[in-house]
């Protein structure tokens, strides 16, 4: 077993020298894991609970459920376009050294690089929108049983700064057990939805009719035209079915990742798609008036009306921290994984000289295994950006709209590139989409045009300068210091992935067409 496994590490190794890069992490992650850590990031039932005011106020029952629906559909479909390119390009730089890879030669280096800085964005905002949404919650529950409490914004960045400052302890002392970790999540997860499904609808003493839940449309509340509302709280689920494609910053890390990583891609959102379905139904029996709810919500508890319907599912402030308490074992796990996958990938945008201090950002602590600086950087830079809150109430949505917008785009730069391609780079992948490709990949393309529009609005008009949405300002905010970036450095000195200095492998070669190159005579001399 031992010899099998340490062969597996070889040949992985081995396959990374030939896509440009030296192995320098421990590769001691399986597909189970992998799997875990884009269920933590992605944490259905707790981004599900954290978002809810996005669907309420636009639609209610029918945009929470069948807008859950949609989008988990659209969500398989861009995760398979990414996994048949993860097969053949299994690095830790992720969509951004896919870009460069498919590219042409002329323009690899300026593709990778902005969808590089849109990846590091994305990944940086989405843990950061995961952690501070998990301040507010932990900050409701407080309301559950003192109404009389009054919330500061100084109370929600402490707890948020808490809440990193943990995550950050254990990526760093703790990446040893990051395997145990990411499995125990999908047994968390999966628990804790059965026990609030069992609980929710035994304890309710008043339940809504299938009517509510199934065909219930009210958007009055939004300001939005009725069909256009629909699509704005399409935020909810988009922002939680985001994380899958952070998870090939963990490419290096894997056994088999040509293998492994595409599979647990795919698998994650599926998984997700299904355990959404079993959380939300029994929410929307047990829910009490709605535009009540939110009001309650966004005067005591930050916004955030999941404790009030624990509450008043169960009848008592102790039984719904109970089911609470469920959730924010899962806001721990996504923290941890969110900031972990963070953290790989500003190790492996930093090794290529894309970001300032690069050298100092793509070193190894051989202490740790784990890019220590990467960590320190990434933690430091989304403390900060929780500061925006203390200037804006509603900074929430325009960190769960950040990340969702670069994350989402990040995405689209392979997927368009390669369509551009003619799709030849993937033929041969082993997760290939085949006849389905183009149409598949033009899905992904077509939705994340879409998102980026809608997910830059205000969830509810009219709109004022604590209730906007200023995604779109810290996006343009990273946008000035990567553009700034480029002109006095990166315009010069990056070229994008080595592998693009060397004539040693073809851009669109990879490694999966040659199943790790297992089958080369040169094979048995690069192992010794």
């Amino acid at each position: 077993m031992e010899e099998r496994r340490a062969s597996a590490t070889q040949q992985a190794d081995i396959a990374l020298a030939n896509l440009g890069y030296k192995s320098e992490l421990p590769r001691n992650l399986k597909m189970l894991s992998v799997l875990g850590l884009s269920f933590a990031i992605m944490a259905v039932p707790y981004g599900l609970s954290t978002t809810m005011s996005y669907s309420l106020v636009n639609g209610q029952s029918v945009t929470t459920l069948y807008g859950w629906c949609l989008v988990s559909i659209i969500s398989l479909c861009i995760a398979a376009s990414l996994a048949e390119i993860c097969a053949v390009y299994p690095t830790a730089g992720g969509v951004y050294y896919w870009s460069a890879m498919l590219s042409s030669r002329r323009w690899a280096p300026i593709v990778s690089f902005i969808d590089g800085w849109l990846t590091l964005v994305g990944n940086w905002t989405i843990t950061l929108s995961i952690n501070f949404g998990g301040a507010q919650l932990i900050i409701s529950a407080i309301y559950m049983f003192d109404e009389s409490y009054v919330i500061q914004s100084w109370h929600t960045v402490l707890v948020f700064w808490a809440i990193m400052l943990v995550c950050a302890l254990i990526n760093a002392f703790g990446s040893r057990y990051l395997d145990l970790i990411n499995k125990v999540c999908i047994y968390w997860t999966g628990a804790s939805v059965i026990i609030i499904l069992v609980t929710l609808l035994s304890m309710a003493d008043t339940r809504n009719s299938g009517k509510f839940v199934f065909a219930h449309y009210d958007s009055s509340g939004s300001g939005w035209p009725a069909g256009w509302s629909f699509f704005v709280g399409l935020l909810q689920p988009a922002y939680v079915l985001t994380g899958y494609g952070m998870v090939a910053s963990m490419c290096e890390e894997v056994q088999n990742p040509e293998r492994e990583v595409p599979k647990a891609i795919v698998l994650s959102v599926a998984a997700a798609g299904v355990t959404g379905l079993f959380y939300l139904v029994p929410l929307l029996f047990v829910i009490p008036e709605v535009t009540a709810l939110l009001q309650e919500a966004n005067d005591k508890a930050g916004g955030q009306p999941i404790g009030i319907i624990f509450k008043h599912a169960t009848g008592s402030a102790g039984g719904g921290f109970g089911l609470l308490f469920l959730i924010l074992g899962i806001l721990m796990f996504a923290g941890i994984g969110s900031l972990t996958a963070a953290s790989r990938c500003t190790y492996a945008f930093a090794r290529d000289g894309a970001i300032p201090g690069y050298k100092l950002w793509r070193r190894v602590n051989r202490r740790f295994d784990m890019p220590i600086w990467a960590l320190v950087l990434s933690t430091a830079v989304i403390s900060l950006l929780g500061c925006i809150y203390f200037g804006s109430p509603t900074a929430f949505n325009s960190f769960t709209g950040v990340g969702t917008i670069c994350l989402s785009a990040s995405y689209a730069v392979p997927v368009i590139v390669n369509l551009s391609q003619g799709r030849v780079a993937v033929k041969n992948s082993p997760y290939s989409l085949g006849r389905w490709g183009v149409v598949v990949n033009s899905v992904c393309a077509v939705w994340i045009f879409f998102a980026i529009v809608i997910f830059s609005m205000p969830s509810a008009l009219p709109v004022q300068a604590d209730t906007m949405n200023y995604a779109s300002v810290v996006f343009a905010g990273f946008a000035a210091i990567a553009g700034l970036w480029y002109l006095v450095h990166a315009r010069h000195n990056f070229t994008g992935p080595p592998v693009l200095r060397s004539d040693s492998v073809g851009a669109t070669e990879g490694v999966a067409p040659h199943d790790s190159h297992t089958d080369s005579p040169d094979y048995e001399k690069e192992i010794k």
